[in-house]
């Protein structure tokens, strides 16, 4: 067996272009997307992202509202940006790069975005609707990866879906939004005993824990679908948290790395924007 690819560049220029069509029937109404992006410092791989999304935006037709602020920046400083960001009728999301300097606490900061302005996902209210299975903003990746899952047609009641990862960015919310799925999730993390036992049972398997190549073809089950979220970058380039090609030998579905879940990540990121300024659109906040 050869696994099929799960293409996330291809399927996430078709969101795109969605999204940049219902741009165009919003800005009829008056309303542009408007996304607001802070930098705190200069973290080289923190600037690629921003570069990315601020690109996205662009293309889409959103409004981009990026904040380059210095490593030096207080708490404070932050949380008055944050604040005045909150009040502005014409930015309908805030994202606030990670990571941040170690004189700023991240939680604190994430707690002050307004919840409907947080496209990331990663606000507490948020967080708490997705336990609770209310609609929420779903954070970027987890929300592209169950669109990859769902395109390979493959019901995902039932299935056993492993999760190795326990981050609050993926780990945690992709076993949530799994689990809302009727699917049987087990997340594993670096003190699960026998962790490649459990990953051999998974027909789901999610690899997001920054290691390189640590999934190895013994660890999974022939026919299942893999999903690498890992971007690991060595002299070769960059690779992901699967060993790619003996994998591949034996799953059913894969997603290659760069291609796979990255390109859903933003586009996930523009679609959270776009349905907040039309739920500002419908209220006339």
């Amino acid at each position: 067996m050869t696994a099929k690819i799960l293409d996330g560049k291809k399927m996430s220029a078709e969101i795109r272009a969605s999204i940049k069509e219902k741009v165009l029937l919003l800005k009829e109404k008056g309303i542009v997307p408007g996304l607001a992006v802070i930098l705190v410092g200069d973290n080289p791989a923190s600037k690629v992202y921003v570069g990315q999304k601020e690109k996205g935006c662009l293309e889409a037709g959103f409004a981009s509202f990026l904040h380059r602020l210095p490593g030096t920046t207080s708490q404070e400083e932050l949380l008055a940006l944050i604040d005045k960001l909150n009040a502005d009728k014409t930015v309908h999301g805030i994202l606030v790069q990670l990571p941040l300097p170690r004189q700023i606490d991240p939680d604190t900061v994430l707690a002050a975005i307004r919840p409907e302005k947080d496209v990331d996902g990663f606000h507490p209210v948020n967080i708490g609707r997705l336990v609770a299975g209310l609609p929420a903003s779903e954070p970027c990746t987890p929300k592209g990866i169950l669109r990859l899952l769902k395109s390979t047609g493959i019901p995902l009641s039932g299935k056993e879906a492993v999760v190795i990862g326990r981050s609050n960015i993926v780990g945690k919310p992709v076993a949530l939004m799994l689990l809302a799925e009727s699917a049987t999730v087990t997340i594993c993390h670096s003190k699960t005993a026998d962790l490649a036992e459990h990953a051999r049972r998974a027909d789901i398997l999610v690899a997001a824990i920054g290691k390189p190549r640590f999934v190895t073809a013994d660890m999974v089950k022939e026919g299942a679908v893999v999903i690498d979220v890992g971007i690991n970058r060595l002299e070769e380039g960059l690779v992901g948290d699967v060993d790619y090609e003996p994998v591949a030998e034996k799953a059913s579905w894969i997603t290659p790395v760069p291609g796979g879940v990255g390109p859903m990540t933003i586009a996930m990121l523009l679609e959270n924007t776009l349905e907040q300024a039309e739920k500002a659109g419908a209220s006339g906040r």
